[in-house]
């Protein structure tokens, strides 16, 4: 793995400082623990852990903390995600557009197959990789255990660490 790794970042501590984590209200008729999100009411912020357009927001949990979480982001026409890696597993299920994932330290388009709505990816925690978009926006669901956080390869593709 590549010596000039960065600190990891947490996403789910991020995004709560955004205030992204947005619980539903709870009623009295339903269970403890139950939930509900309507995504037309789910709150959308900017993720200083990636290149800008992307957008999260948070569903269930803290990612932050050693529990299950539920979250979605949001790239934008022609997005591309610089080689990194994840401290948990991840797991990914496209919701809408097509998302190419590569395994590998470096940005290579030619190693990254696409998966399109429906399709589901897991990476085992500490895998390098990474993504993009190409001619539409793609949405997914990203699920797991935390803590949650983003490691870039290559500082100089940090976007947390430019001017």
């Amino acid at each position: 793995m590549s010596r000039n790794r960065l600190f990891s970042y947490s996403l789910g501590a991020l995004l709560a400082a955004a205030g992204a984590v947005a619980p539903m209200p709870s009623a009295a008729v339903h269970p403890e623990g139950f939930s509900m999100a309507k995504g037309t009411e789910l709150k959308w912020v900017n993720l200083p852990s990636l290149p800008p357009g992307a957008t999260a927001t948070v569903i269930e949990g803290p990612m932050n903390e050693s529990a299950p979480f539920t979250a979605r982001l949001r790239f934008p026409t022609n997005y591309r995600i610089p080689a990194h890696w994840h401290p948990a597993v991840e797991r990914v299920t496209v919701l809408s557009g097509t998302l190419h994932i590569g395994l590998g330290e470096t940005f290579d388009a030619s190693k990254a197959p696409p998966l399109r709505a429906g399709d589901f990816n897991l990476i085992p925690a500490r895998t390098p990789h990474f993504a993009f978009t190409l001619n539409e926006p793609v949405e997914i669901q990203l699920h797991g255990t935390g803590p949650w956080g983003i490691t870039n390869l290559n500082a100089a593709e940090d976007p947390r660490k430019q001017d």
